[in-house]
């Protein structure tokens, strides 16, 4: 096995939680000055992981706890095998079956907040999923190559080829990270309809769990985002970077703008992104690489 894979996937696995915990306080930081307030430290989201596992845990089952369990490790094992270079799109079908665990742990408390949250997590599934499919189609016509370590050393950024794809990609982040409108399953704030919908039935250390998954989640979905931005120039890297970051500020932006809208908004909206950003791009590459 690459030395290279080997490393990239280790440091994923040891790094990935404490950039997206960074990236966590920064996001209360942004917010809490967009909203006129100073705003905790950074480091507040790693003084509340400390703190979360030190209090009392209360399983409502055992199942519970494993299906917790099992959302870190798919999460943790999608992204290593991003990170690593492997397959993209067996990386999102992992990411996938996370999320169904996630979906189960919800239901397995018998709470009416976690079992409606749970009915809302999948129909936010619906919402997203077809542009994440659609995402690694494109990459496959625009590279030749599922392969993440393929994509990244081809002359050009897939960026050129798939600019709608980036667009709709962006766009169900906000999904995906729980932003405003688009949290119906979620918050981050105990005072929507559902207390804080399918994790409302988790307390100390398995709530800790739920929230180490979501910063390697996030760093895995900001990681594909990049990914439109590199190739085997190192001075795309920069660039990339960059990119991401005003992506995640644009996140914020519209996570402290926009109100929840409710499920049939966040269905028809995702949907028609994902028609006309993905699709008409990948109309339009798919006719450009059959006249090539």
């Amino acid at each position: 096995m690459d030395i290279t894979r080997v490393l990239s996937c280790v440091g994923y696995i040891l790094l990935a939680p404490f950039l997206g915990g960074l990236l966590d306080g920064m996001d209360r930081k942004i917010s809490a000055r967009m909203q006129g307030r100073r705003g905790p430290s950074v480091f507040q989201p790693f003084y509340d992981i400390v703190k979360l596992f030190n209090k009392q845990i209360f399983l409502v089952n055992r199942s519970q706890f494993f299906m917790v369990v099992s959302y870190l490790v798919f999460v943790i094992f999608s992204g290593a095998l991003i990170f690593a270079g492997y397959d993209l799109l067996m990386g999102f079908f992992a990411l996938t079956t996370a999320a169904m665990f996630l979906v189960l742990a919800a239901c397995s408390t018998h709470s009416p907040f976690g079992a409606l949250a749970s009915q809302r997590e999948l129909l936010q599934m619906m919402a997203y999923e077809p542009m994440v499919l659609l995402t690694c189609v494109g990459f496959y016509l625009a590279t030749g190559s599922f392969q993440v370590a393929e994509i990244t050393q081809n002359t050009w950024s897939p960026i050129v080829y798939l600019p709608g794809f980036f667009l709709g990609f962006s766009f169900i982040l906000t999904i995906k990270m729980r932003k405003s409108p688009f949290d119906l399953s979620t918050g981050h704030h105990a005072h929507q309809e559902m207390v804080r919908g399918v994790t409302t039935e988790m307390v100390g250390s398995l709530y800790a769990v739920t929230e180490i998954a979501e910063w390697y989640e996030n760093v895995m979905l900001l990681g594909i985002l990049a990914l439109f931005f590199i190739n085997q120039n190192p001075l795309s890297w920069p660039l990339a970077i960059l990119a991401v970051l005003a992506v995640y500020f644009l996140e914020i932006l519209v996570d402290n703008t926009a109100a929840r809208l409710k499920w049939d908004k966040v269905f028809s909206s995702s949907w028609l992104v994902t028609l006309l950003c993905g699709g008409l791009n990948l109309l339009v590459l798919d006719l450009v690489i059959h006249l090539l």
